[in-house]
């Protein structure tokens, strides 16, 4: 089982970045993801989640408006379309694999959670 990350980098504030988390080794498309970041110092949050088939999408607060998750269960893929980004965006970035029939209240706990991937670094700064 894998999930890998990609697409992190620097970027200015007000800038966009596109993550990708590609997975292999598991039935894709029976399993909701999400992606999560963690701070320096701070503890892993969830930031957003789609369902196992792709027709429901959830952020957090923060985040509606400016970040975009979409699938592609042909490809094994997930996308984060972050724009706008800021300073405080700053963050290992990381996508995870849970059992699809998890009600989304659950999906915000890492607990559910059987597959992470590494990481992708984002920055954002001037």
């Amino acid at each position: 089982v894998q999930l890998v990350e990609s697409g992190g980098g620097l970027v200015q504030p007000g800038g966009s970045l596109k993550l990708s988390c590609a997975a292999s080794g598991f039935t894709f498309d029976d399993y909701a993801i999400a992606w999560f970041r963690q701070a320096p110092g701070k503890e892993r949050e969830a930031i957003s989640c789609i369902s196992s088939s792709g027709e429901s999408t959830y952020y957090a607060d923060s985040m509606k408006g400016r970040f975009t998750i979409s699938r592609d269960n042909a490809k094994n893929t997930v996308n984060l379309q972050m724009n706008s980004l800021k300073p405080e965006d700053t963050a290992l970035y990381y996508c995870a694999a849970a059992p699809g029939t998890y009600i989304l209240s659950a999906l915000w706990t890492t607990a559910v959670y059987d597959y992470w991937g590494q990481g992708t670094l984002v920055t954002v700064s001037s």
